[in-house]
């Protein structure tokens, strides 16, 4: 089950991600979830508006990507690399995004904490530091 995790989530994590664009096909019912388990649990403490809150299900990633999504005109998550093999695997990314009102454009390494259970992610945590995601995923760069 551990390749087919990693697999999966590398068949996801290979293209680049426009948030924005994602949120518009999720609208649409066109977006691809199937990864997610549908109870699944997402954190992230990183993000103003994220700190403290679980996020739940596929409504509660959905809410947890479009507050991320809403103070930019722009944002794109670019893959850089897995590390893991195991029910446990961090995604390592690069963001990208424009803010709205400022123009201000920000260029960041960050990573995900994925969990795995049957092959579906059953919780996923983010981290601004990809050695912190690492250090909570017990890997190693």
């Amino acid at each position: 089950m551990s390749l087919e995790n990693v697999a999966r989530l590398r068949a996801q994590a290979e293209a680049s991600i426009d948030l924005r664009a994602w949120l518009v096909a999720v609208e649409a019912g066109e977006a691809d979830l199937s990864i997610w388990d549908a109870e699944a649990t997402y954190q992230d403490d990183s993000l103003p508006d994220h700190a403290g809150e679980t996020y739940h299900g596929h409504e509660g990633l959905v809410r947890a990507s479009r507050q991320m999504a809403d103070p930019f005109s722009e944002v794109l998550i670019e893959p850089v690399r897995i590390v893991g093999s195991g029910d446990t695997l961090v995604n390592i990314v690069r963001i990208r995004a424009k803010a709205t009102f400022t123009g201000i454009e920000f260029d960041i390494p960050y990573a995900y904490v994925y969990t795995f259970r049957e092959g579906k992610i059953i919780h996923g945590r983010g981290f601004a530091s990809v050695k912190k995601a690492l250090d909570a995923a017990g890997l190693d760069g």
